[in-house]
C-alpha cells in the first residue's frame, strides 16, 4: 500500500528504524508545502486552539527570562511560534525549533519572518533521537504531533531526558485512540474513509493522510505512555 508506514507494511521486524526514519523524512517533506493548509481544514481549525492552549499551560515556564526552550519535531513551526508569543521580548532568548525535514524547516523559517519572529527563534535539522545538544541543557521541551512518528519511542524518551535540565519539562501534545466507543467509531470513520480523500486533494499525496490513523492505532494511550516516560526517568508524569 502506497504510503503505508514502513513498520506497518513489514512486521517481520527486519526493516531498520533507519529505514522508517528516511521513510517518515520523505514523506513529510512531499507534504510540507500543503501541511498546514491540509492540517487546518482537517481538524476545522482546532489545531490552532490545541497549540495556544498548550503554550498558554506553559506560560509559567515561558515567562522566566533565562529558561531555554526547545520545540523538537517542529514541523512548520506553530508550536514553537505559539511559545514565543508567550516569553518576554526583553531579555530573555528565542525558543528553539528542531526537525529532520529539511523542507519542513524552510516553512518553519518562512512562517518565522511573516510572524517577525525569526530573528529570536533559532531552526536547526536533527533526528529527536540524536540531538545535538549538551546534558542538562534544556528547561522546557516540547512534541506537537511529532513524537508519534519517531522511530523508536523509548529512545526518544531517553534523548529527552537528557538535554532536560533536573526539573526541567516535557510536555507531549500527541494524537490517540479516543477512548469513548462511539466517539472511538466516528472517528475511525472519518480517519480512515474522510481524512485520507480530503489530505489526500490538498496535499497531493494521499499516502501521507493514509498513514496519519494507521500511526494514531498504533500510539500508546496517555496511562501507557506516562509508563514509558516513568521508564525513562521523569519523576512526574
Amino acid at each position: 500500500m502506497r504510503g503505508a508506514q514502513p513498520w506497518i507494511e513489514d512486521r517481520s521486524g527486519e526493516r531498520s528504524e533507519r529505514e522508517a526514519a528516511s521513510w517518515i523524512r520523505a514523506m513529510f517533506g512531499r507534504v510540507a508545502h500543503r501541511y498546514d493548509l491540509a492540517n487546518h481544514v482537517l481538524s476545522f481549525g482546532i489545531d490552532y486552539y490545541w497549540r495556544a492552549h498548550t503554550a498558554k499551560r506553559l506560560r509559567h515556564i515561558l515567562v522566566r527570562p533565562e529558561a531555554r526552550v526547545l520545540d523538537v519535531c517542529c514541523g512548520t513551526g506553530d508550536l514553537m511560534l505559539a511559545l514565543e508569543r508567550e516569553r518576554p521580548r526583553q531579555g530573555s532568548c528565542g525558543v528553539l525549533g528542531s526537525d529532520f525535514c529539511h523542507p519542513m524547516l524552510v516553512s518553519a523559517h518562512s512562517k518565522a519572518e511573516e510572524n517577525g519572529r525569526a530573528v529570536r527563534s533559532a531552526l536547526f535539522e536533527a533526528d529527536a533521537l540524536r540531538l545535538p545538544l549538551a546534558d542538562a541543557s534544556i528547561d522546557l521541551l516540547t512534541a506537537a504531533f511529532g513524537f508519534r512518528n519517531l522511530a523508536n519511542y523509548r529512545t526518544g524518551l531517553a534523548e529527552m531526558r537528557r538535554v532536560l535540565r533536573p526539573g526541567g519539562t516535557l510536555a507531549i501534545l500527541e494524537f490517540s485512540q479516543p477512548p469513548n466507543r462511539a466517539f472511538a467509531a466516528l472517528y475511525n470513520f472519518y480517519s480512515r474513509r474522510i481524512l485520507p480523500m480530503i489530505g489526500g486533494f490538498l496535499s497531493g499525496d494521499r499516502g501521507a493522510y493514509t498513514y496519519l490513523p494507521e500511526s494514531v492505532k498504533r500510539f500508546p494511550d496517555a496511562a501507557s505512555l506516562a509508563a514509558e516516560m516513568s521508564r525513562a526517568g521523569f519523576p512526574r508524569t
